[in-house]
């Protein structure tokens, strides 16, 4: 038998359905100031030093902000991410934090 180079292979479409629904976005803020800013990230990359810059242009910007350090979250990345991200709104509501800012370092 010769190969005419018409062979077929069956394939699956590597994508499943949709698991979440698109839901809509969250209000946004009309501004920063007077608000509680809370830093979170995976201690990847360098975010101990963008957010400590970050703070400092958001201080100048909106003095009657606070901030909440990253240190308080956890990583969210590695062996205790689940629990970190799980642990993420009682910790958020507890500290009074009206805005998030997530970094992640690749």
């Amino acid at each position: 038998m010769t190969d005419t180079g018409n062979t077929q292979y069956e394939a699956l479409w590597p994508r499943s359905p949709r698991q979440a629904k698109v839901r809509p976005l969250a209000k946004r803020l009309d501004t920063l100031d007077g608000k509680t800013v809370a830093w979170i990230w995976d201690y990847v990359f360098r975010g101990d030093e963008v957010f400590a810059q970050l703070e400092e242009s958001f201080r100048q910007r909106y003095p009657g902000s606070k901030f909440v350090n990253w240190s308080e979250f956890g990583s969210t990345h590695g062996g205790d991410e689940r629990k970190v991200i799980a642990d993420l709104p009682g910790k958020l509501k507890t500290l009074g934090v009206d805005a998030l800012v997530s970094g992640m370092g690749c």
